[in-house]
């Protein structure tokens, strides 16, 4: 498994909003790509794809910007890899969509399953708040 600029500029994106989450107030897209040095663009085509998960609140205006939906406690790092990545498996076998007819006799299967499972434990079991300002 690689994950992407996208999947890595989303975490971005949210650690963003979970730093400022206590000071509820929208935070800019602009300001966003500005701090982190990111195409504004870029930022805008991912956050299509967080948008749908209704990870955040958004407002118009001069006022206007973005703001977590809920606490960052609630948004697990794997949650939102998978938003942005769509998937995250290190082999394609291991998806819940996959249809290999070697499965069933195949020596690595197990490899990839058990670290598919270990990988997405970890990414599910860590949450924006355990990276809040973190160094």
């Amino acid at each position: 498994m690689k994950i992407t600029t996208r999947g890595r500029y989303a975490i971005v994106i949210m650690l963003s909003l979970a730093n400022h989450y206590t000071e509820d107030k929208f935070l800019s897209l602009k300001e966003i790509a500005e701090s982190e040095k990111i195409s504004l663009k870029y930022l805008e085509k991912i956050m299509m794809d967080l948008k749908k998960e209704d990870f955040f609140l958004s407002a118009r205006g001069q006022e206007g910007g973005y703001k977590l939906a809920h606490s960052p406690s609630s948004y697990t790092i794997g949650n939102i890899l998978k938003a942005a990545e769509k998937e995250l498996a290190p082999v394609s076998c291991v998806t819940e969509e996959a249809s290999c007819e070697k499965k069933g006799i195949c020596k690595t299967y197990p490899i990839w399953k058990d670290l598919n499972e270990e990988m997405m434990k970890f990414l599910n079991s860590k949450t924006l708040a355990d990276y809040i300002e973190r160094k």
